[in-house]
């Protein structure tokens, strides 16, 4: 983990010295403001996170032509901003606008569309819209596939996104196969407790979840939680998310204690990390009021 609170007392000493020294739209101050957004972004401050986006989009907006790529790039930290808060609308909008301009202004094949299709297609499947969703994350992969090293990490991140969409549309074998995919490059490119592995291992172990073979989906979440464990500090977001797979599969094969153990750590992690009003919340909580229900 970066040190953000060092990076943040540094960034804000250079944006105190600018805002001094230079003109209000001057487009330092417009990366100062993008730093400390990306920053608060690593902390998980998402308010904080659009607010120093918001003013950086302000002075490109003022001082750039509407076809620049440094404009593109900010509504683009805009829509993860909104995207991180579970505001997929909001992210799409501003996703979006960051396509049209790059569409008019790049290559077919450059990673950047990549990138933007990528992102609108998270919006989508944030949306549940599944159908869309795949339409956007097939783009990226016709530009990853052409451009990329077969091993590469990013074409093994569309590979898992597009396994989820597969997953949430209940085709868990076109689910495997593009988990698998994934799988396949991070355990020939990654160390053994990188977290991408982690992630991977929960994916598979959702599709098992699906099918219903929780044993299954058990022994891949354990893979996930092991790793997390070592390398994540004890209120990440990450954690939150294999302690709600622990729980949701404990439930399904009907060993109730077990998973109210795991969803009220998830609970407890979530209330901390995310915002009151963000979705996963109020699915843990629906999530423990069935496992009582049933106790």
């Amino acid at each position: 983990m970066g040190d953000y609170s060092k990076a943040l007392e540094f960034y804000d000493k250079a944006l105190k010295i600018e805002e001094k020294t230079l003109p209000p739209n001057h487009p330092l101050l417009g990366t100062s403001y993008n730093n400390i957004g990306r920053v608060y972004g690593n902390m998980r401050d998402y308010p904080k996170t659009l607010e120093f986006y918001n003013k950086a989009l302000k002075i490109v907006e003022k001082t750039l032509p509407p076809n620049h790529p440094d404009l593109a790039a900010s509504y683009s930290n805009i829509g993860t901003g909104y995207d991180n808060r579970g505001e997929y609308s909001k992210a799409f909008e501003f996703y979006n606008k960051a396509l049209k301009i790059q569409e008019k202004t790049l290559p077919p094949n450059h990673p950047s569309l990549a990138t933007s299709y990528n992102n609108i297609g998270l919006a989508y499947y944030g949306m549940d819209d599944y159908s869309k969703a795949l339409e956007f994350y097939d783009k990226t992969l016709k530009i990853q596939e052409k451009t990329l090293r077969p091993n590469h990490p990013d074409l093994a991140a569309s590979y898992s996104n597009v396994g989820a969409v597969y997953d949430s549309m209940g085709e868990y074998s076109k689910a495997f196969e593009f988990y698998n995919k994934a799988l396949k490059i991070f355990e020939k490119t990654l160390p053994a407790n990188h977290l991408s592995l982690a992630t991977s291992y929960n994916n598979i172990g959702a599709t098992y979840a699906g099918m219903g073979y929780y044993s299954n989906a058990l022994e891949f979440y354990d893979k996930a939680l092991k790793i997390e464990e070592k390398t994540l500090p004890p209120n990440h977001p990450l954690l939150a998310t294999s302690y709600n797979n622990m729980g949701t599969a404990y439930s399904g094969m009907g060993d109730y204690s077990k998973a109210l153990s795991f969803l009220e750590k998830t609970l407890a992690i979530r209330q901390k990390s995310l915002p009151p009003t963000h979705p996963g919340i109020k699915r843990t909580i629906d999530n423990i009021d069935y496992v009582k229900k049933k106790m």
